[in-house]
């Protein structure tokens, strides 16, 4: 197979995506050696695709490619585990469960203490996009346009993150949007999204508006608290 095709973006994203999926799955488990021409035949695509597919899944720790012994499945201890991607195979895989247990509980140690700081160091206009995303929130949830609630709702956390100051809290924006994404595309979300959770994002954007850092730590958490709650059927069947 030649020519522009062969090495098109979509094509190559396409094989990032399936073998990233089929690792995560476990059906490429970890220790299992593959060549590039084994997995070119198998995906029917030529072998400067596998080359540029593998880098990526390299880069993110998944498999690991040597010369003359082949593609190699990573342990997901070596995982970017903060990937985006790898957050998304994990949401649409079997491992959901587990995935959604531990991105909320990496968001509770993460975005109350993000609305704290950014309570004492948002700028005017970071003040400004927030409110405007809960506006835009309460509009969408209203109509029950779950897909415009989601662009809104991923705005406001990422305006937050980036607010708090904190540049390693602020690179945390994708994975938080991968969960929020997550949560529609598999249904997670009600209907029509909660009243009292819009509300809770309005007292978020207010009390750091007014520069409370208590009250934003607590209102952010009370809205983790009941997006764990909305997700307990899924996340903690028991």
């Amino acid at each position: 197979m030649t020519g522009v095709s062969e090495t098109a973006p979509g094509l190559h994203a396409g094989l990032v995506d399936r073998l990233g999926a089929l690792v995560v799955s476990g059906d490429l488990g970890a220790g299992q050696v593959l060549s590039a021409e084994e997995l070119g035949a198998r995906f029917g695509v030529s072998r400067t695709v596998v080359r540029e597919a593998v880098r990526v899944l390299e880069s993110m720790g998944m498999v690991q490619s040597r010369r003359r012994v082949g593609v190699t499945v990573a342990p997901r201890e070596r995982w970017n585990v903060h990937d985006p991607r790898i957050v998304r195979w994990r949401l649409d895989g079997p491992d959901r469960d587990a995935q959604l247990r531990s991105l909320s509980e990496l968001r509770h140690g993460i975005e109350p203490v993000a609305a704290a700081l950014a309570a004492r160091r948002a700028t005017p206009a970071q003040c400004g996009e927030l409110t405007g995303a809960v506006m835009e929130m309460a509009v969408h949830g209203r109509a029950g346009d779950l897909d415009a609630y989601l662009v809104a709702d991923v705005r406001f956390h990422a305006v937050l993150l980036a607010a708090s100051g904190n540049e390693m809290i602020a690179a945390l924006d994708a994975t938080v949007a991968e969960v929020l994404a997550g949560r529609t595309r598999h249904h997670l979300m009600p209907p029509v999204p909660e009243p009292a959770a819009i509300r809770l994002h309005g007292d978020v954007a207010e009390a750091v508006r007014a520069g409370d850092a208590a009250a934003a730590e607590t209102a952010m958490r009370a809205i983790l608290d009941e997006a764990a709650a909305a997700m307990r059927p899924v996340t903690d069947p028991g």
